[in-house]
């Protein structure tokens, strides 16, 4: 069942052709996707999308490189929000310290709000991380420590370290299109080290096109590719690989209900 557990087809890139890009992914064999909120402005876009379309759920949160325009925001906001039809996690959210788009500080207090509405809705937490692997661990740990609550590593570029540290306090990891990158071998590296029964695939469309589409949009009907290069870096067959990451998303999303095969 190809599911494709990030994607963010309110982004403009697709204004032109949003009921065209959803349509290819069916007909590419897309079973579900899960629409990204990454700022409260657009959420109510990224929203609509999951009311329209019975293959498509969403999740309710504000990226770091926008958590200067959020940086009151609570968990009561999220947990609001969340309360909504079709919402299935918290997040996109976390720490980006590549582009330092928003303050670190105030990157991270944003983070931890989203972390206490993880909690306490019991939702998933979408955890987007770069170049900030000993802050984000911090972190995950110290708020774990507070009380459990489920998270997953998207879209995972950082370190084995910090990968470890995460995969202990029981973090899921997503699989992108940077798997296909000719140079991409450390995080191929990493991900022959992930739990195999807490993986799952994304596109993080339109960006990070996979091989053979590297540098053009990119669309949830290329998830295959996400998967076919998963199952070789793990030497699972294409079956093992959709059938363990098939079981892995549900685990995690369980909010949706898994349709009949």
């Amino acid at each position: 069942m190809l599911i494709d557990s990030h994607v963010n087809l309110h982004a403009p890139q697709f204004d032109e052709d949003r009921d065209a890009v959803i349509d290819r992914a069916r007909a590419a064999g897309v079973r579900l996707m899960v629409e990204i909120s990454d700022r409260l402005t657009t959420f109510e876009a990224t929203h609509a999308l999951a009311m329209a379309h019975d293959d498509i759920w969403c999740t309710v949160g504000v990226h770091p490189h926008e958590a200067k325009d959020a940086a009151d925001l609570t968990a009561d906001t999220l947990l609001t929000l969340a309360e909504r039809p079709r919402v299935v996690g918290v997040g996109e959210c976390g720490l980006d310290f590549h582009y330092d788009l928003s303050p670190r500080d105030v990157q991270a207090r944003v983070f931890r709000q989203h972390v206490a509405a993880a909690r306490q809705s019991g939702l998933p937490l979408v955890v987007h991380t770069r170049e900030a692997d000993d802050v984000m661990a911090g972190i995950l740990k110290e708020e774990m420590a507070e009380g459990p609550f489920r998270l997953l590593m998207h879209c995972y570029t950082s370190s084995p370290e910090l990968a470890k540290t995460a995969a202990e306090i029981g973090a899921w990891f997503s699989v992108s299109g940077i798997a296909t990158f000719k140079a991409a071998d450390e995080v191929r590296a990493v991900i022959r080290d992930m739990p195999a029964d807490r993986i799952i695939v994304e596109t993080d469309c339109p960006y990070l096109a996979p091989v053979p589409y590297r540098g053009r949009r990119n669309e949830p009907a290329y998830v295959g590719h996400v998967l076919e290069k998963l199952a070789e870096i793990r030497g699972w067959s294409v079956e093992e690989a959709d059938r363990r990451t098939t079981g892995a998303f549900f685990s995690l999303f369980d909010r949706i209900p898994r349709p009949a095969d």
